[in-house]
């Protein structure tokens, strides 16, 4: 017989603005329209979906909206040659669960060109181990790259090391022989930081704010997933012709700053936008991270935790009390 209901996570908003998730079963017949219907087997926790979930920013753009900007599963019905059924396939950012309905579901109906095959390297449960986060920091990596970054420039710095993006950078830094410093808030992570290959630990009130517009060259680039002041302060502290990787804003989304980094330094502020890209662009990070990120290290960094523990995850990941990645069992 076939399926006529699937269980998601649903957004609503009510007429006063609040945004309110709830558990619902859902007909198939109203799935969006798209090439390509998944049947999806994980889902992944990120910061952004907590905030969705919580209704503490407006991530959704649309309601009624099915959540999770993350999916990993295996391919039921294709309309189009790049995908049949049984493929197994990756769908992350692409506005999945801010304009389209998104991976905490048990179906997901999307376009074929938001998806990409998952590398046999990888189960199902380790794609969304990286998910957004780990693509993000890869992302973030190849820009380093491509403005002459090496691991032979210097020193890299890494906020928000503790969460999903900055645990991810460290480990494929550290993998392409970069001397990495991560920055957390949490001492208690500081083991596991150096396993994954950081080389120091420095506490997050360290650079909480920069102490001059202009301060003592040290980094030779940065990844920051945090915004606000220790992004202000890492941009005065960057050495000439450094760049900066900025994908987050856990701290603030303002950035109190002066132009003499850049005029004086020629330091690069690089903009990580993970959620729209070409299908080969997506594929090639894919394909670094296959290279590039130890498997061992993802491993100890993922959680497996059932869709129906989504809305205490998404209070924690806004709390910043989750480490690492949190996988989602949509099957579960």
């Amino acid at each position: 017989m076939p399926v006529e209901t699937f269980r998601a996570v649903l957004l609503e908003q009510s007429a006063e603005g609040q945004v309110e998730a709830s558990f619902r079963d859902l007909p198939v017949a109203d799935l969006p329209e798209g090439e390509v219907l998944v049947q999806v087997a994980y889902s992944s926790l990120n910061y952004k979906d907590g905030l969705a979930i919580t209704g503490k920013a407006p991530i959704a753009r649309r309601y009624p909206m099915v959540a999770g900007i993350d999916l990993a599963g295996t391919v039921i019905e294709s309309s189009v040659p790049e995908f049949r059924p049984g493929d197994r396939v990756i769908g992350t950012g692409n506005e999945l669960g801010e304009r389209h309905w998104g991976g905490y579901a048990g179906l997901a109906r999307v376009r074929a060109g938001w998806l990409v095959p998952c590398p046999p390297e990888f189960t199902l449960q380790q794609a969304m181990g990286i998910g957004t986060a780990g693509f993000t920091a890869m992302q973030a990596v190849l820009a380093l790259e491509a403005h002459e970054i090496t691991p032979a420039s210097g020193e890299i710095v890494v906020t928000g090391a503790g969460g999903g993006v900055g645990s991810l950078a460290v480990a494929i830094l550290a993998q392409l022989g970069y001397t990495v410093a991560a920055v957390t808030g949490r001492p208690q992570l500081a083991e596991r930081l150096r396993w994954l290959g950081a080389a120091s630990i420095l506490e997050r009130a360290e650079l909480a704010e920069p102490r001059r517009p202009l301060d003592k060259a040290r980094w030779a680039g940065a990844v920051d997933s945090v915004g606000g002041g220790p992004l202000a302060a890492i941009l005065s502290q960057t050495q000439p012709g450094g760049s900066v990787a900025a994908c987050g804003l856990a701290a603030s989304p303002e950035l109190h700053t002066t132009v003499y980094p850049f005029i004086l330094r020629g330091v690069n502020l690089l903009g990580i936008y993970s959620v729209i890209l070409p299908p080969e662009e997506r594929a090639r990070i894919w394909g670094r991270l296959v290279t590039d990120l130890p498997l061992a290290k993802l491993e100890t960094l993922m959680a497996v935790a059932p869709l129906s523990a989504i809305f205490d995850l998404a209070a924690r990941i806004v709390a910043g009390q989750i480490a690492g990645r949190v996988v989602i069992d949509v099957s579960a």
